[in-house]
């Protein structure tokens, strides 16, 4: 029998991440599972040059922090245990990471839905995570997203 003991949403704070958390929320509910929810700063490189240099560019991760405080549902209110983490690095590679060492037993994450050159050009989180991540991966399409044959 498949016992799902932890489950991660990273997020981007999309719609796509929040139709996500729906699913994971219900699986989480289902299962009696904790739920870690994950949003992955990316660095960036500020000039030395720049002379002001707004505040969510210096401490990025706080305002993460809120943001994923805010990213709240009622539905949260009946999962067994939510953890909410906010890391700094590249996302793909922080929400494998953060699944390893967490033993998650599932991932459950948003995807945009392109493809063709835009795809090709700014690559997939989700596709990335799926190929690396050591447990299974759930991809939860947009809303209204239609199948078109390749």
């Amino acid at each position: 029998m498949i016992q799902l003991e932890r489950i991660l949403v990273p997020t981007d704070f999309s719609e796509c991440s929040e139709r996500a958390r729906s699913y994971a929320v219900e699986i989480a509910k289902r299962f009696e599972a904790e739920l870690h929810l994950l949003h992955a700063v990316p660095p960036i490189a500020i000039p030395a040059y720049m002379g002001y240099v707004p505040d969510e560019l210096v401490e990025p991760k706080e305002g993460a922090r809120k943001s994923l405080q805010q990213w709240d549902t009622p539905a949260l209110q009946d999962v067994k245990s939510v953890e909410r983490v906010v890391v700094l690095g590249t996302p793909f590679v922080e929400i494998v990471r953060y699944a390893r060492e967490q033993n998650v037993d599932l991932i459950v994450m948003g995807t945009h839905g392109h493809s063709g050159l835009t795809h090709a050009l700014i690559g997939s989180v989700a596709e990335k995570v799926v190929r690396k991540a050591s447990c299974p991966v759930l991809t939860v399409r947009p809303e209204g997203h239609q199948f078109v044959m390749p």
